[in-house]
C-alpha cells in the first residue's frame, strides 16, 4: 500500500515537471536570483560581526569604521530587497503560467471526452477538480517555487560561511540536522493520503451544492429541503474531519522542526561560548564578533528545515490535488476521427441503420439489431413508451454514442468515416430540454449562425412566432439572459431554441419533443412553421403526443429497444397493434 502510493506521488510529481519545463529557463534564473538573495543575506553577519569587533571597551569605540559597516550592510539590504523582488515576479509567472497549461489542458480533454463520462460523472465534481483542485495545486507550487530554493541555497551558503568562521563548531550544526529530516519526512507521509481524502470529499460537496443549486424547485416542490441538509451536513462532517486531520498533521511541522532548530541553537551557542572562553588571549582569539555571526548563520542554517518542512506539507496537498486534476486530463478521449474521415457537405438526408446494436452498459442491452432506411427529405416519427431507446436513437444518429455493433450510415458512408463535426452541423435538433447559454438573446440564436444578419433573426424569430415576446424584453434582441435562460419560461425558452435552428436549416432535422412546453395555440402555429421547414429535409421527429405526427412518412413504434411496427398513421391504426393501443389511449374518450 505505502509503496504504490509513493508510486502514484512520484508519477504526479514527475507530470508537475513536465508541465515546469517549458519554463526552465525562467526557473533557471529563479535559481540564480535566489542565490544571490541568499549570498547577500549571509554576508551581513560578516559585516556585523566586524562591527562588533570595533567596540572593544568604553571610550575604544572605532565609529568610523562601525558607519562604513553599516552603510555597506544598508546597500545589501537594499539589493537583496530588489532581487528578492524579482524573484517573487518570476515564481509567480512561472507558477500562474503552469497552471494556465494545466487548466487549458483540463478544459480541452473535457471538450473530446465521450459523452459517457460526461454522463457518469456529476458536473459539480468535474467543475471542483478544474477550479478548486487547480487552485489548491497552485498555491503549493507557489510556495515551493518561492521557499524551496531559497531554502535549500540559504542551508548550503550558511553552511560554507559557518565552516570559514569555525569548522568545529559547524560540525555541530550538521550533526544535529538530520533530526529535522527525519521529523519533516514522517509528518509528510501522513498527510498525502489526508489531503486526497479532504481534495475528493470537497468536490463530492461541490457536485452536491451544484445539483442543489440546478434542481431547487424540485427540492421545494417535494419539500426535501430537510433530508437536503442532513445530507449536505454528512458531507459537511466528513470533510470538516478530513480536513482537521490533515492540518493538524500538518500543523505539527513547524512546532517540531522548531524544537530541533532551538536545539541546534543551544549546542552552537554553547560550544562557541566556550571556545571563545579558551582561547581568549591567545595567537588566534575566536571573537564575539566571530560568534555573533556564527549564532546568525545557525538561526539562517535551521530557519529553512522549518520552511521546506512547511512547504513539504503543503506540497502533499498540492500533489494530491494534481493527482485529480491529472487523472482528469489522463482519461481516455472520444475515439478520433479516422484519418481519411470525410467532411460531409450539403447532405442529401438519406440514413441508413443495419443491424445496430447498442447498450449503455454491457451486461444490459437497449437496442438489438435495427434496421432501418430513411430516405431523402421524409419524414420519421418514432414513437414508444418511456424508456424504449427513442433519445438513444437519436444520440446514435448524432454520433453521441458509437455503435456496439452493426452501422448508421449517411448518404452512403458510414458515420464513422465521416468527421463529427460536419455530421452534426448537417443536423438541425431542438430538444425538449433546452440549452441556452449565458448571453444576449441575439447570441443565443445565432449560435449556429454566427455570421447572419439583423433581418436573418427576425426572420427566423417571427417564422416561430418567438420575435414577440422577444420585443417585450427590456432590451429586445440585446437582453441579457442568465444561463439556462434564467427568467424565461420553459416555452420561451424553447422558442428561442427553435428559432436557432430555423435560422441555420439544416439538410437533416431532430425534433425531440420540440414544442412539449408550449402551449396548443402557439404549437398549431409553430406546427406550420415546422411543416414549411421540414420541407425537402429528412426529418427525425420524437414524439408523445401522437396528434403531432399524424403526417408523417413512417412512423417506427418502438419498445424495449425493438422496432416492433413500422407505417404511416392509417395503416399503423388498421393493424390494431401496439400503435393503436397508444393513439387509442390518448384518445379514448
Amino acid at each position: 500500500m505505502a509503496k504504490a502510493k509513493q508510486k502514484a506521488e512520484r508519477g504526479t510529481l514527475r507530470k508537475v515537471l513536465e508541465y515546469i519545463r517549458p519554463y526552465r529557463a525562467l526557473v533557471a534564473l529563479s535559481v540564480c536570483f535566489s542565490a544571490v538573495v541568499v549570498a547577500l543575506t549571509l554576508y551581513v553577519p560578516v559585516l556585523l560581526g566586524r562591527a562588533i569587533d570595533h567596540i572593544i571597551a568604553p571610550g575604544q569605540v572605532n565609529f568610523d569604521a562601525i558607519l562604513r559597516i553599516l552603510f555597506t550592510v544598508g546597500a545589501m539590504i537594499a539589493a537583496t530587497a530588489l532581487v528578492q523582488w524579482l524573484v517573487n515576479a518570476i515564481n509567480n509567472k512561472i507558477t500562474y503560467q503552469v497552471v494556465r497549461d494545466v487548466r487549458e489542458k483540463a478544459f480541452r480533454r473535457m471538450q473530446i471526452l465521450p459523452l459517457s463520462y460526461i454522463d457518469a460523472h456529476p458536473a459539480g465534481e468535474i467543475v471542483s477538480r478544474i477550479i478548486a483542485d487547480v487552485d489548491q495545486f497552485a498555491d503549493g507550487l507557489l510556495m515551493g517555487f518561492t521557499q524551496l530554493f531559497t531554502g535549500v541555497v540559504t542551508i548550503f551558503g550558511t553552511l560554507v560561511f559557518m565552516l570559514a568562521i569555525r569548522p568545529a563548531i559547524a560540525l555541530v550544526v550538521v550533526v544535529l540536522t538530520p533530526l529535522s529530516f527525519v521529523v519533516a519526512r514522517f509528518i509528510a507521509t501522513h498527510t498525502y493520503q489526508m489531503f486526497k481524502a479532504q481534495s475528493e470529499t470537497r468536490g463530492e460537496q461541490t457536485a452536491f451544492i451544484d445539483e442543489m443549486l440546478g434542481n431547487q424547485k424540485v427540492v421545494k416542490a417535494f419539500g426535501r429541503e430537510d433530508e437536503n441538509v442532513e445530507k449536505f451536513d454528512e458531507i459537511n462532517g466528513r470533510l470538516q474531519k478530513f480536513s482537521l486531520q490533515a492540518i493538524f498533521y500538518s500543523s505539527l511541522t513547524n512546532p517540531c522542526t522548531r524544537f530541533v532548530n532551538s536545539m541546534v541553537y543551544a549546542a552552537v551557542a554553547l560550544t562557541g561560548a566556550l571556545v571563545c572562553v579558551a582561547t581568549a588571549g591567545t595567537a588566534a582569539p575566536f571573537t564575539v564578533g566571530a560568534l555573533s555571526a556564527l549564532l546568525s548563520y545557525a538561526n539562517q542554517y535551521t530557519k529553512p528545515f522549518n520552511e521546506i518542512s512547511g512547504v513539504v506539507t503543503e506540497l502533499q496537498n498540492a500533489l494530491a490535488c494534481a493527482s485529480r486534476i491529472f487523472k482528469l486530463i489522463a482519461e481516455e478521449a472520444q475515439t478520433p476521427d479516422a484519418s481519411d474521415a470525410r467532411v460531409l457537405e450539403n447532405a442529401e438526408g438519406e440514413v441508413k441503420m443495419e443491424n445496430v446494436a447498442f447498450a449503455y452498459v454491457p451486461e444490459k442491452q437497449l437496442i438489438k439489431k435495427l434496421n432501418l432506411t430513411v430516405k431523402p427529405g421524409q419524414h420519421i416519427a418514432i414513437v414508444g413508451p418511456t424508456g424504449c431507446g427513442k433519445t438513444t436513437l437519436i444520440n446514435l444518429l448524432m454520433r453521441f454514442y458509437d455503435v456496439n455493433a452493426g452501422g448508421i450510415s449517411v448518404d452512403g458512408t458510414d458515420v464513422r468515416h465521416i468527421t463529427r463535426k460536419s455530421l452534426r452541423a448537417n443536423y438541425g435538433m431542438v430538444l425538449q430540454d433546452t440549452w441556452l447559454k449565458a448571453g444576449t438573446i441575439r447570441e443565443n440564436i445565432v449560435m449556429g449562425k454566427p455570421e447572419a444578419t439583423d433581418e436573418e433573426v427576425i426572420a427566423a424569430a417571427k417564422a416561430c412566432h418567438a420575435h414577440g415576446f422577444i420585443k417585450r424584453l427590456p432590451n429586445g434582441y440585446d437582453t441579457v439572459i442568465g444561463e439556462d435562460g434564467g427568467r424565461l419560461s420553459q416555452g420561451q425558452k424553447q422558442l428561442l431554441c427553435i428559432t436557432r435552428i430555423m435560422l441555420c436549416l439544416p439538410p437533416m432535422l431532430i425534433l425531440d419533443e420540440a414544442t412539449s412546453s408550449i402551449d396548443t395555440r402557439t404549437e398549431m402555429r409553430i406546427q406550420k412553421a415546422f411543416n414549411k421547414m421540414m420541407q425537402g429535409r429528412t426529418t427525425f421527429i420524437v414524439a408523445h403526443r401522437l396528434s403531432t405526427i399524424r403526417e408523417a412518412d413512417v412512423i417506427l413504434v418502438m419498445r424495449e429497444g425493438d422496432i416492433v411496427e413500422q407505417g404511416n398513421h392509417e395503416t399503423l391504426l388498421r393493424q390494431k397493434g401496439f400503435y393503436a393501443q397508444l393513439y387509442n389511449s390518448q384518445f379514448a374518450s
